[in-house]
């Protein structure tokens, strides 16, 4: 997978929420992150900080465990945010639109691993995991693309 990655503890569900502001002041069309980790271990709270920092008017972004997508109209575009966790087929990826989105829009993929063949290479990816206090939690971002170099400057690693 990636040969570029970075580890960072978060002290709290507010530095998760910083975290994925600054991400999202530095996508465009066409970029997808995916998101890792297990139940609870705060991609949909990545996933809400990011796209609630571009929305032009306060709204609510609930978890699409349910809906499978929710998409945004933001400052810098259309913004899909996909729970595959019920998804049984690869080929309701094609069904869901989500193929064409990651080449339209911003994607926040939480379960990627449902993805199979449609993941794509040039993608960042996310992964959460709980850590030692309630709220924190440590992240391992990895990439092989370049363009994420310059769209993840200013992370701290650990």
């Amino acid at each position: 997978m990636a040969n570029r990655n970075l580890k960072i503890h978060l002290a709290d569900a507010e530095a998760t929420a910083n975290l994925a502001s600054i991400l999202a002041q530095n996508v465009q069309s066409g970029d997808t992150v995916l998101l890792l980790g297990e139940v609870g271990a705060g991609k949909t709270h990545f996933a809400r900080s990011f796209i609630k920092s571009l929305l032009t008017v306060d709204e609510d972004v609930p978890s699409p465990t349910f809906t499978l997508v929710q998409t945004y109209d933001t400052v810098i575009g259309e913004v899909w945010h996909s729970d595959l966790y019920r998804l049984s087929a690869e080929q309701e990826i094609e069904e869901l639109g989500l193929f064409d989105a990651m080449i339209e829009a911003v994607c926040l993929i939480e379960w990627p691993d449902r993805l199979g063949s449609y993941t794509p290479t040039d993608a960042l990816h996310i992964e959460l995991t709980p850590s030692s206090t309630l709220d924190s939690r440590v992240l391992i971002a990895q990439w092989d693309d370049p363009k994420w170099d310059a769209k993840t400057k200013g992370w701290s690693n650990d």
